[in-house]
């Protein structure tokens, strides 16, 4: 696979999948039973944490030290690799998605 810089596609695929990302945390909190009132900041809350260790914004060391940095990608149908040249900004995103979710 060859890794490719390309912000604008980088840009467009983290939206997406951001958006996706907090789709599904809705409909599984929803099956979950949780009540309407309490939805969307749960929605928020969990998706804001999970954008935090996507982006490697929290530590992530486990008991031997050995520390964890993700880094975000997207597969192209070409089989390369897409990235920003740096760490993913979806926390960034998570808001945008939120107000496209249940404000729309």
């Amino acid at each position: 696979m060859k890794l490719t810089v390309s912000r604008s596609t980088f840009d467009e695929q983290q939206a997406i999948f951001t958006a996706e990302l907090v789709t599904r945390i809705k409909i599984k909190l929803q099956e979950g039973g949780v009540e309407p009132d309490k939805l969307e900041d749960l929605t928020a809350s969990i998706a804001l944490s999970i954008a935090g260790v996507l982006d490697d914004l929290a530590n992530i060391e486990t008991d031997d030290g050995v520390e964890v940095h993700p880094y975000l990608t997207f597969r192209t149908e070409e089989d390369h690799l897409i990235h920003c040249g740096e760490n993913s900004y979806t926390y960034e995103l998570v808001h945008g998605a939120m107000k496209q979710l249940f404000y729309r």
